[in-house]
């Protein structure tokens, strides 16, 4: 039984869109239901926010064209000024009237000229009959622009009074937009993040026909088993489907192993997926650079540019800051008297675990330190004289803010702040060379 139903449209549209829709049928139903009828007058305005990849932009392009509603559709980012986002509105509106591709060039300099072209623009049969949809994407950008053009869209129905909906879409929510002076409240609506199992079910349609679905939805499985904590991104999680399959597939194409044997798939693809959580969304390197990387079988290291990330520059004290941050993270608070005192003394001997059965501290993730305990080490560490000058600590503060250290638990802690090192080893070896 189709989940969209809606008695203005055709079944067998409605039934098209909703394949081209997937995991966003509820969001699609809210909206026909808003939209009503062709003839009739929908809700002025609508504001539609949610993080980036949500769907957003997808859905409404994909529901305006597959029911064929006369819609302008503008990306704010592209038409950053006024007089651009306005002159593109009416030209995109000439083609939906006369159906030509052709138009001609439109001059608007203020707000009272675009009502007045749009009333003339509108007065068209086709544009008379049925609601008219303007879909401002990124309109986050609004807010830099004149303090009248915001209000004006809000109730551009009442201003030119004709059947027209314009619909905000946008990554941030209602309450940064309202302004000061007060508005017309739009009609909010949210899109989620996409879940595990959606990723999952949208990926899974884009598999080669050459494979079967159900070796293509084990692949997706395994990727996002590797990536879904780190990238929620549909649009970067389908790149590192379609840059990583050819590997995946290495064993079935040989003959090693068939589409059922998701352990020997496994093991053939782990390492390769591990180089590519280095680089995601970074694009440090071409598709086609990557894909000679894994057909040669090398390190990422290999390619100039691949982990610049790697070679950050940073202040001088700030490097070291950053190396007594990751041994503080790692290192036990019983060894620090051993590592980072010249006369020690002598240290008592422990009934430690046996070295195989001694568990690494890169495994079990960086532990949360005190700044008296990063300052100590900071201070043994460098070969001069150190002052605790406010020089110091706001390279402290500096590190936290570009994410090369995180500040565990609140500001108003009686024994100070406490910090994690989040950078790997390979960073640390970096800087300390």
């Amino acid at each position: 039984m189709p989940n969209l139903e809606h008695p203005a449209y055709p079944a067998a549209d409605l039934l098209r869109l909703e394949g081209l829709v997937p995991c966003r049928e509820s969001q699609v139903s809210t909206l026909l239901s808003i939209f009503g009828e062709r003839q009739q007058f929908s809700f002025p305005s609508i504001f539609i926010y949610g993080h980036t990849s949500s769907g957003k932009t997808y859905v409404m392009k994909t529901l305006l064209t597959t029911l064929q509603l006369p819609h302008v559709f503008v990306n704010c980012v592209e038409y950053f000024t006024s007089r651009l986002l306005l002159e593109e509105i009416l030209i995109q509106l000439q083609s939906c009237s006369s159906g030509a591709e052709h138009t001609s060039p439109v001059c608007c300099d203020t707000l009272n000229d675009f009502v007045r072209l749009f009333k003339q623009a509108v007065a068209s049969q086709e544009l008379q009959d049925q609601t008219l949809y303007i879909v401002l994407d990124r309109a986050e950008q609004l807010r830099e622009m004149e303090a009248n053009i915001l209000p004006a869209f809000l109730r551009l129905q009442e201003l030119t009074d004709r059947n027209v909906t314009v619909i905000l879409l946008s990554e941030i929510v209602w309450e940064l937009f309202r302004p000061n002076i007060g508005c017309f409240e739009p009609f909010t609506m949210y899109f989620p993040d996409y879940s595990i199992g959606h990723l999952q079910k949208i990926l899974s349609q884009n598999h080669p026909p050459e494979y079967s679905a159900d070796f293509y939805a084990a692949y997706i499985n395994i990727l996002l088993g590797v990536f879904y904590m780190v990238c929620r991104d549909l649009k970067e999680l389908r790149h590192l489907a379609a840059l990583n399959f050819a590997k995946y597939c290495e064993p079935v194409v040989r003959g090693e192993a068939n589409e059922r044997d998701t352990r020997k798939l496994w093991k053939n693809i782990e390492p390769h997926l591990k180089k590519a959580m280095q680089t995601v969304y970074l694009r440090e390197i071409s598709s086609s650079q990557w894909e000679r990387l894994q057909h040669d079988g090398g390190e990422p290291g290999q390619l100039k540019g691949l982990s610049a990330h790697t070679h950050v520059e940073l202040p001088y004290y700030s490097k070291f800051l950053l190396i007594a941050a990751y041994l503080a993270s790692y290192n036990p608070v019983r060894t620090d008297k051993r590592f980072f005192l010249k006369h020690h003394g002598k240290i008592r001997k422990t009934n430690f675990m046996k070295k195989h059965e001694k568990t690494s501290n890169h495994l079990l993730g960086p532990k949360p330190f005190p700044l008296d305990r990063l300052l100590a080490i900071l201070y043994s560490i460098v070969d001069n004289r150190v002052a605790p000058t406010a020089n110091i600590f706001s390279q402290i503060t500096s590190l936290v803010t570009l994410q090369l250290l995180s500040m565990v638990g609140q500001n108003d802690q009686l024994d100070g702040p406490r910090y994690k090192c989040t950078v790997s080893l390979d960073f640390i070896r970096a800087i300390a060379r």
